[in-house]
């Protein structure tokens, strides 16, 4: 019903953040030096794409199926009180569980990415050749 709201709201928090990392990171001194162009900024930029991309999809399909509608209350589980409490389970089980696990997964992507960049050269993939 309105589950897509929890990931769309951990989106929105994570944007802003993300405008604030590289406003600081633009000013002299700001990067860390030596990151390899693995700045927080950057970082964040694909939780907000995993989010924002989740938040569009989940949206579209609640439209397709009627859930959403271009009028308000825009949630058609407003418009009856007994659909209200349903909701707002869904809301708190299905929305958080969606917005951890795309969490948990980008901490795995970042986590992979730090590795690749910290590993020495001769050790690194570079896919146009293969492997070093």
């Amino acid at each position: 019903m309105a589950c897509f709201l929890v990931p769309m709201g951990e989106a929105i928090v994570t944007s802003v953040v993300q405008k604030a990392v590289e406003k600081r990171e633009r000013r002299p001194g700001g990067a860390a030096a030596g990151e390899r162009g693995l700045t927080w900024s950057r970082k964040l930029g694909w939780l907000n794409k995993l989010l924002w991309g989740g938040t569009v999809l989940l949206a579209f399909e609640h439209l397709w199926h009627g859930e959403i509608v271009p009028w308000p209350p825009f949630l058609t589980a407003m418009e009856n009180p007994a659909h209200v409490a349903p909701m707002l389970h869904e809301v708190a089980t299905f929305g958080t569980a969606m917005a951890v696990f795309v969490t948990v997964l980008w901490l795995v992507i970042v986590a992979i990415a730090e590795r690749k960049a910290a590993a020495p050269a001769e050790l690194r993939f570079d896919s146009a050749k293969g492997a070093k």
